[in-house]
């Protein structure tokens, strides 16, 4: 399978595979209003429960902020910084009254003393399992480099958790495609051995916007079904 195959296809099977109207649902969802409205690093403050959640998680330096900029088709809607680790609370994003999106504190590069990193696990593990909304974690791994330990505990602690997360690779546009392609074959088959993991590993570029119509479509099928399962 080539890699172009592979941007939606991995670990997807054949009846499961996207289809115009599948697109077509996931752009105009992301075309709707996109709005910062929460920023907190103390579990006391999470907001209220309310649309279905769906947080992105990665290392500091994965480029979390461009995608979620990409994907919403906005240019400032979460802040990018030229130094990693600058997203140290949760910060939520109304899409629309439709659900939310979660930008977690990003891992791995963060310079901060030790007991406020501390205090950010403490944050991360209340919100991974005390958020009934929260539907998927979207687990971002850089092309470049491949899953790293940060990456695997991370995914060790949503494992038990029991939260289902689904990796994205970023910056593909920076891999060659022969290698991107083995980058997918190892991840899948790790991937297999982990109970909460989905199984299907989308590829994308925030500066290309390659593969971000596949990330909307899957996550707006996600959004529906919750919706369709919690009237």
């Amino acid at each position: 399978m080539g890699p172009a195959a592979a941007t939606s296809a991995v670990g997807t099977p054949d009846d499961d595979r996207l289809d115009a109207a599948a697109l077509e649902a996931g752009r105009l969802l992301f075309a709707r209003e996109c709005r910062f409205i929460f920023g907190t690093d103390s579990i006391g403050a999470l907001p209220p429960i309310g649309p279905v959640e769906i947080a992105f998680a990665g290392r500091s330096n994965v480029g979390k902020s461009s995608l979620l900029n990409a994907l919403t088709g906005r240019t400032s809607l979460a802040r990018t910084s030229n130094t990693p680790g600058r997203t140290r609370q949760l910060n939520y994003f109304d899409l629309d009254g439709q659900c939310v999106l979660v930008d977690m504190p990003g891992y791995g590069y963060a310079e901060a003393p030790k007991h406020e990193i501390r205090r950010w696990q403490e944050l991360i593990g209340f919100y991974l399992t005390g958020r009934p909304t929260l539907r998927r974690v979207i687990v971002l791994v850089d092309s470049r480099h491949g899953l790293k330990p940060n990456d695997r505990r991370t995914m060790d602690a949503l494992d038990e958790a029991a939260v289902s997360y689904q990796v994205v690779l970023t910056k593909c546009d920076k891999q060659r495609p022969e290698e991107l392609a083995k980058l997918l074959a190892r991840t899948a088959s790790e991937l297999a051995k982990r109970p909460a993991a989905h199984p299907e590993i989308l590829t994308t570029s925030a500066a290309s916007g390659a593969g971000m119509p596949e990330l909307r479509a899957r996550l707006a099928q996600l959004v529906k079904t919750t919706a369709e399962a919690h009237p």
